[in-house]
């Protein structure tokens, strides 16, 4: 069972998070951020990860440490349930089109975190969410879950269509990604013989 529970508290954020890696894309995300709910749902839904994620953040100072934390906490539910990583494929890749925006996510479940956030937004905020919390999420996802992560933005002029394809093509990478490999179902993906 590719399943695993996160519990994190700090002084800033109480978080509980579950995942299945082998769901179907169902999501129960409230986090007090109503926008950030409608990209975890997202990214929930295209990755057929199944994600539950509970967060009561100090929303009174801003969305920032909600957000982060957020990203910590799923990284590590990710990271826990793959385990040793033995027989999925490891690489993932998509190009997502969103109407007028474009964007490109490539990952490798390495254990070598890494980001490279080449994506601008031509706004600060979509409705009352800070556009500089998407490159905050994914910074602590791809930390805390060991993904080297590439986020490219080719297109686009709308900041929640650029946000969304962004979230969109990350999760069809992560499916991609955690996916078992069915012609190296017992192998660890790498020459190593380690992740």
């Amino acid at each position: 069972m590719r399943q695993a529970s996160i519990t994190r508290n700090t002084a800033e954020t109480a978080i509980e998070v579950r995942v299945n890696l082998d769901g179907t894309g169902a999501y129960d995300i409230k986090t007090g951020v109503g926008f950030f709910d409608h990209m975890v749902d997202q990214l929930a839904r295209h990755s057929l990860i199944d994600i539950t994620m509970r967060c009561e953040g100090d929303l009174h100072i801003d969305d920032h440490h909600t957000v982060e934390d957020c990203g910590i906490a799923l990284g590590q539910a990710l990271s826990k349930a793959l385990g040793d990583k033995r027989g999925i494929r490891r690489y993932g890749a998509c190009i997502l089109p969103m109407d007028d925006a474009r964007v490109t996510a490539a990952l490798d479940l390495s254990a070598r975190p890494f980001l490279v956030w080449d994506v601008t937004f031509p706004t600060q905020k979509i409705g009352t969410f800070d556009t500089e919390l998407v490159r905050e999420f994914f910074q602590a996802l791809a930390t805390h879950g060991g993904i080297t992560l590439h986020i490219t933005q080719e297109a686009g002029f709308n900041s929640h269509h650029i946000a969304e394809a962004a979230f969109k093509a990350v999760a069809r990478a992560l499916r991609e990604a955690v996916e078992t490999d069915p012609r190296k179902a017992d192998a660890i993906p790498s020459t190593k013989g380690i992740l």
